[in-house]
């Protein structure tokens, strides 16, 4: 897991987290890279909108992580939601970025094991 934290902490890029809900209906938002926490276990940002809604019910996601740059360079992590927590404290602490309207929407700190690795391309 440490080499695929030390890709994140490294590599530039866009990130797309997709989920569905417990019925199929899939959706897919931009999300930043994850942040590792714990060993074999990152961890996502979110606040009470659509995916957190259908993680409630599905706690399987995608992450797919587009590198900058020519070509199709990247990674698509398999994810299984393991929990979930509401510390505003935890979030300001390890957030990379700041906005003005922080405070105003409950965040979320769900964490996620890592289930299977694959290239952005082929596999």
């Amino acid at each position: 897991m440490k080499k695929l934290q030390e890709y994140f902490e490294n590599i530039k890029g866009i990130g797309v987290l997709a989920t569905a809900d417990s019925g199929g209906k899939v959706d897919a938002a931009i999300y930043s890279r994850p942040h590792f926490l714990e060993e074999k276990t990152l961890a996502f940002i979110m606040r009470d909108r659509l995916t957190h809604h259908n993680l409630q019910s599905n706690p399987s996601a995608t992450f797919l992580f587009i590198e900058e740059g020519a070509g199709y360079q990247g990674k698509r992590l398999f994810l299984k939601k393991t929990r979930e927590e509401s510390n505003p404290d935890l979030v300001n602490q390890i957030k990379r970025r700041k906005y003005t309207d922080d405070n105003e929407e409950p965040t979320f700190l769900v964490y996620f094991t890592v289930e299977k690795e694959l290239p952005l391309v082929g596999v």
